[in-house]
């Protein structure tokens, strides 16, 4: 058997602030041994476990790699409303006039991500 991808890791400044924010958004859990001080913190959801890694180094360009995400439950303009409401930021609007297209989000210290359309959606413009 080739490898598996064991984690999506992060730089960042503050692991456990930026873990919090992630398993929120994900409906994810933050490992029960971290705490706020750790250098590493691990988020478990469903599918991806993405762990957060203290750096002194502070962001500068764009992200090379980048989470896309599907709501499950909800449309992709109110998913993005929730993650706007827990901290992130709408860095760009690629939605179409027929409804396709997504949405560029960056979580609290600046990394981008992507909201699509959820299946539902989808399904109804195919």
């Amino acid at each position: 058997m080739t490898s598996l991808v064991r984690h999506v890791t992060f730089d960042c400044a503050d692991p456990y602030r930026l873990a919090t924010f992630w398993a929120e958004a994900l409906d994810g859990t933050v490992g029960k041994e971290d705490e706020p001080d750790d250098p590493e913190v691990l988020v478990t959801a469903e599918g991806i476990g993405i762990l957060f890694i203290r750096v002194p180094d502070a962001k500068s360009v764009k992200n090379r790699v980048h989470l896309d995400l599907q709501p499950q439950d909800r449309t992709r303009d109110e998913e993005a409303d929730r993650l706007v409401a827990l901290g992130a930021t709408l860095l760009a609007d690629h939605r179409l006039p027929d409804g396709r297209g997504w949405l560029t989000l960056a979580d609290i210290e600046g990394n981008e991500f992507c909201v699509e359309r959820s299946a539902a959606e989808r399904a109804r413009t195919q």
